[in-house]
């Protein structure tokens, strides 16, 4: 089990999402392990985030296979640094989300070279910037999706070891009011109150939410005014929209437009501006065929489960890449300071991606006979 000592080189490095040079330094290490296995490494320079890395093998007819992770955390310098074990869990940064996720790639790969001592038709795509939203990154996914036929996240498993068929799309969005400012003593009744136009439409895109169909809209932060003794003349709201299903996607940006150009108090103007940063990812007939597929090769039930968090699984499902996420081990409390992950679970998830990976491996070595 020395991959224990891999994880703890890369977690004791803080590679929270704006430090740059621990970010490249974790990448660093991975370009070295995975140099060692044949792969080539084609690197994203960036300047004020770390570099995304594509670690790519050679190419023959057949089944292309990404592997995917990301190597920031959500940690700064100074939070929540370092390596803990004891018999049972492992501790720190990244353990579950997702450097663990990392080292189980790596180890099945490792597996599959000491077998076979050649990898092919297997990447692996490394990003910088997936806790921050893949603002960056996610360019690069879509234009590499197109490459692969099957692509495994490699994120954290479910309780039960479960695979993530399902995630909502989420975006995130700014309305601002404006309106005209006045003294609220002396000129009441000339102003333009931007705070009560904001309250209103606070009202409208709450009442969007549907939890039944898994839509939520969320107005996380609310701005407005500069004193009591003045009628505010801008607000702003800041919210985000999470939707399980591309019709509620479109329902809520239709909606979100309408509230922004109604103006509920006469005289104010809004502007909407923001994105959909991840696009849903559903579940589908080809990820429950792979999954079949998969159960054979492994002779394991897999189970699967749906999850309201994101993942840049989103951003390849989107594309219509067969995607199955929660790959790597089974972990507790990420994005907390007690974020620990199961021991065992690595070795199960390992010796299931080292059974599923060596099979392709093996189909086509065998002219495609399995």
């Amino acid at each position: 089990m020395h991959y224990f000592n891999d994880l703890k080189t890369i977690v004791d490095i803080n590679s929270y999402t704006k430090n740059k040079q621990g970010v490249d330094n974790v990448t660093t290490h991975m370009q070295l392990w995975l140099e060692e296995l044949g792969f080539n490494t084609k690197l994203f320079k960036k300047e004020h985030i770390g570099n995304h890395a594509l670690f790519t093998t050679s190419k023959k007819d057949g089944i292309k296979i990404l592997l995917l992770g990301h190597n920031d955390t959500v940690f700064p310098p100074n939070s929540f640094e370092g390596f803990k074990e004891d018999k049972t869990w492992v501790y720190g940064p990244g353990v579950c989300d997702m450097k663990g996720g990392n080292i189980v790639a790596l180890q099945a790969l490792r597996n599959i070279y000491k077998q076979n001592n050649k990898i092919f038709n297997i990447d692996f795509f490394l990003v910088s910037d997936e806790e921050s939203g893949s603002d960056d990154s996610k360019l690069i996914s879509a234009k590499i999706a197109k490459d692969y036929d099957i692509c495994f996240d490699f994120e954290a498993a479910g309780k039960n070891l479960e695979v993530v068929t399902a995630r909502k799309g989420v975006g995130t969005f700014t309305i601002t009011c404006q309106g005209k400012a006045s003294h609220a003593g002396t000129s009441y009744e000339n102003g333009i109150d931007a705070n009560l136009e904001a309250s209103y439409k606070l009202q409208k895109l709450i009442s969007l939410t549907n939890l039944k169909l898994g839509t939520t809209v969320n107005v996380g932060k609310f701005e407005g005014g500069i004193g009591a003794n003045t009628i505010s003349s801008k607000a702003t709201l800041l919210l985000e929209v999470r939707f399980k299903t591309i019709n509620e996607k479109q329902r809520v940006l239709k909606e979100l437009k309408n509230i922004t150009n109604t103006s509920y108090v006469k005289g104010t103007k809004s502007k909407l501006e923001g994105l959909i940063q991840r696009e849903v990812m559903q579940e589908n007939e080809k990820q429950h065929e792979l999954i079949n597929q998969l159960e054979i090769i492994s002779n394991t039930k897999i189970l699967t489960e749906h999850r309201g968090g994101v993942s840049d699984a989103n951003i390849f499902s989107s594309c219509k890449v067969t995607t199955l996420d929660g790959l790597g081990p089974y972990g507790l409390y990420d994005h907390t300071i007690n974020e620990k992950a199961l021991k065992s679970s690595f070795k199960k998830r390992i010796d299931l991606m080292t059974k599923i990976l060596l099979h392709y491996q093996n189909m086509e070595r065998n002219n495609g006979k399995a």
